[in-house]
């Protein structure tokens, strides 16, 4: 028996391959498939099965097309009612892998289709299971996102999920080692580990949500309290992982068509598509395409296209640094975004060589900005999260999160200058940049962020 664990750090997304005398099963795989199929060709095993824990909401799986590419049955847990063929399982049913068993445990409460699926070793013993988002290391998924598809509000469904955390995963033995779909930086939860894998055991010592006298009130207040809004693309893509999607092959090759100057021009003027401009911030701010908007492929970057720029249908058009826009069009069509159009050929220096139009953004360091805070009260914007804002910020600073930042744009300012930061440098372009394809121009950017800010004598509270 085999298990890997193959991590997506700009997702916190953990899919599984899983290998038994020749029999491969995925569960919850990324929409690049090429990697599964050719690890289980070189070691001579077919893909069997493709396991769902759910209809995810923060990426688009890529269940379909292993599937098309492999013959494996796709297979979800009850209720679930995918527009494609798959198997959808009874609760304990079970599954043989090569000389293993993976046994569906329905575990509703995130979702109501959600389940944990359960692998017994060879010898029929509890090995781990694999929770998606119903139990991650540190805390447990969050129970709103299927209030309005299942009518539910979302303290029934917390109730629901106390149920299934208690009657299904919590009996298991203390050794069963834990995979969940999510870490630390996933939107799915609220208290996530960095840590990857763990045991039930541990999780039943340090998890808040599995304290062993915990009732069900209180679990119900706890889960749901300080819950944000979940990001606007993620009904989306939970519509394409149950209705379907186009293959990943047809969305690279259209999204990396290559455009000279004009023909970027004209397509962009032709179909309304934004331009994402994924360089280094360093870049963008000493030049780029007119309203541009900045989300580098180095940071977080698919999260951040999908909170800023929402719609899922929306047309994009790429600045790339050379030799990336395959994998910007393949972690664009990870979180959905699958309209890409082309990518400018030669970059933004092949812009500048005919002598466009081009804009900047100016920006200044920590220190330049201490001097301009001694001598006048111009206004700063924070654009981290509330976390990182309540821990400390500089004193009459005004809060803009920037994944809110489209419902806080009546706040800034609209002649006079302003200056934004968040930790270090990267948000705050995000935010400069999507201020600037608004028409607001006056804003400057403090490099470095807060990071920056804390070595210097601006005063913080």
């Amino acid at each position: 028996m085999y298990i890997e664990q193959i991590y997506t750090g700009c997702l916190a997304q953990g899919a599984y391959y899983i290998e038994s005398n020749g029999e491969v099963a995925i569960i919850d795989p990324l929409r690049e498939v090429k990697h599964y199929i050719e690890k289980a060709q070189r070691n001579n095993a077919k893909i069997k099965y493709i396991f769902e824990t759910h209809f995810h909401a923060d990426f688009v799986s890529g269940h379909l097309t292993l599937a098309e590419e492999t013959g494996a049955s796709i297979i979800y847990g009850p209720n679930a009612n995918p527009n494609f063929n798959a198997v959808i399982a009874k609760d304990n049913e079970v599954f043989t892998l090569g000389n293993i068993t993976i046994t569906a445990l329905h575990t509703p409460g995130h979702t109501m289709e959600s389940t944990t699926y359960l692998l017994k070793d060879e010898n029929g013993k509890d090995h781990a299971i694999f929770t998606g988002d119903t139990l991650f290391l540190g805390d447990v998924g969050r129970p709103d996102l299927a209030q309005k598809a299942a009518d539910m509000t979302q303290e029934d469904l917390a109730g629901i999920l106390f149920e299934s955390l208690r009657n299904r995963i919590m009996p298991l033995a203390n050794d069963v080692i834990v995979y969940p779909a999510h870490g630390a930086g996933s939107a799915c939860g609220k208290h996530m580990s960095k840590e990857t894998v763990g045991t039930l055991g541990s999780q039943k010592q340090m998890n808040y949500a599995l304290r062993a006298d915990m009732t069900k009130e209180e679990f119900i207040s706890e889960v749901t309290e300080g819950l944000l809004p979940p990001p606007p693309y993620f009904p989306l893509n939970v519509k394409m992982n149950k209705e379907g999607y186009d293959h990943i092959d047809t969305v690279i090759e259209r999204g990396t068509k290559a455009l000279s100057p004009t023909q970027f021009e004209t397509l962009a003027n032709a179909s309304g598509a934004v331009i994402l401009d994924v360089r280094h911030q360093s870049e963008f701010i000493k030049g780029h395409i007119p309203r541009s908007i900045f989300i580098g492929i180095d940071g977080g970057f698919a999260p951040w296209v999908g909170a800023l720029i929402a719609d899922v249908e929306q047309p994009i058009l790429l600045v790339t640094p050379k030799g990336r826009e395959e994998e910007t069009v393949t972690r664009l069509s990870r979180v959905g975004f699958d309209k890409t159009l082309g990518f400018l050929e030669g970059g933004f220096e092949a812009w500048k060589a005919e002598n466009r139009e081009t804009d900047s953004l100016p920006s200044i360091s920590a220190q330049e900005f201490e001097k301009i805070t001694t001598t006048n009260d111009t206004p700063v914007f924070d654009v981290r999260n509330d976390t990182e804002f309540g821990g400390k910020h500089i004193e009459n600073a005004h809060h803009t999160p920037l994944s809110f930042l489209n419902d806080h744009l009546s706040q800034f300012p609209k002649e006079d200058t302003f200056y934004v930061h968040c930790a270090g440098g990267y948000r705050s372009v995000i935010a400069a940049s999507i201020l600037k394809s608004r028409g607001i121009h006056n804003v400057v950017d403090i490099a470095g962020g807060f990071k920056d800010i804390k070595e210097t004598t601006i005063p913080l509270v």
